[in-house]
């Protein structure tokens, strides 16, 4: 695990988290410039989910919240976690329906762009999608088979995450649209990605578990999905074996320049 100079706030004896102005006013930003975007750029079932969440603009959310709304479209819950978390602890969670979420906000000078997920990213990147059965049952079924792999299995199954939960897009009726949470919480991706300059590749799972990729820049590809139904197609698939094939073929070359040490 790396160092994060983050670190998450904890609640009271009431389970509220307090923070302070400055940093409701960072969420506030955030949320307002981001929402601006995703007219006619996130998938439906997105907005959908943002509609039934009701986030606020004006302060940051309580967990319990947006518990409320999850658990009563689909069973899930969000989990108070720190900074960063092992491994092991991410695949717990989405094991038993619960999604982390690190109670920090990024700084005003990281407004743009932070490694390490924050709350905004969690919340308002993934857990619209959270609302949708699709979507809940491939994030379930993913942490139980991480559970069980093997180290080298989950290098495989990250790829997979990081192509579909965190920046996959969907074909629909109306042109391709975004439901990766690191696109839907980031201004500069959202327009990148849905524009010329990237590879979009149709989905393939075995292709996404192969593809390298790098959490510091602009994605060189995205994998787009024929339907957003498609990820609950693919939890009913034998996963680990797509793993397995994935393993034996190996790695493609990287698409982007390896990082400056």
């Amino acid at each position: 695990m790396k160092a994060t100079k983050y670190v998450a706030r904890e609640p009271d004896a009431q389970g509220h988290i307090h923070y302070p102005d400055s940093e409701h006013a960072v969420w506030q930003t955030l949320i307002e410039r981001q929402l601006k975007l995703l007219d006619g750029r996130a998938c439906q079932e997105y907005l959908d989910g943002i509609e039934q969440l009701a986030l606020p603009h004006d302060r940051i959310p309580q967990l319990g919240e947006v518990n409320r709304v999850l658990d009563a479209t689909t069973g899930w819950q969000v989990a108070r976690v720190p900074a960063l978390i092992p491994f092991q602890t991410f695949f717990e969670l989405l094991a038993s329906k619960r999604f982390p979420v690190a109670t920090f906000i990024r700084t005003p000078e990281e407004l743009d762009y932070l490694q390490e997920p924050d709350i905004f990213h969690e919340i308002f990147g993934h857990c619209p999608l959270l609302t949708n059965p699709w979507f809940a049952e491939f994030t379930h079924t993913y942490g139980q088979l991480g559970l069980k792999a093997t180290k080298e299995e989950r290098v495989y199954l990250a790829r997979l995450y990081w192509m579909t939960i965190e920046f996959g897009l969907t074909d629909t009726s109306a042109g391709q649209r975004i439901y990766g949470g690191g696109i839907l919480s980031s201004p500069k991706e959202t327009l990148y990605s849905l524009s010329d300059e990237p590879e979009h590749q149709a989905f393939d799972v075995v292709e996404a578990m192969r593809t390298p990729y790098r959490i510091d820049i602009l994605q060189p590809v995205y994998f787009v999905l024929p339907e957003l139904k498609r990820l609950f197609d693919v939890a009913h698939e034998d996963i680990m074996a797509h793993v397995r094939t994935a393993m034996q073929l190996g790695l493609h070359q990287p698409k982007f320049p390896p990082k400056a040490a």
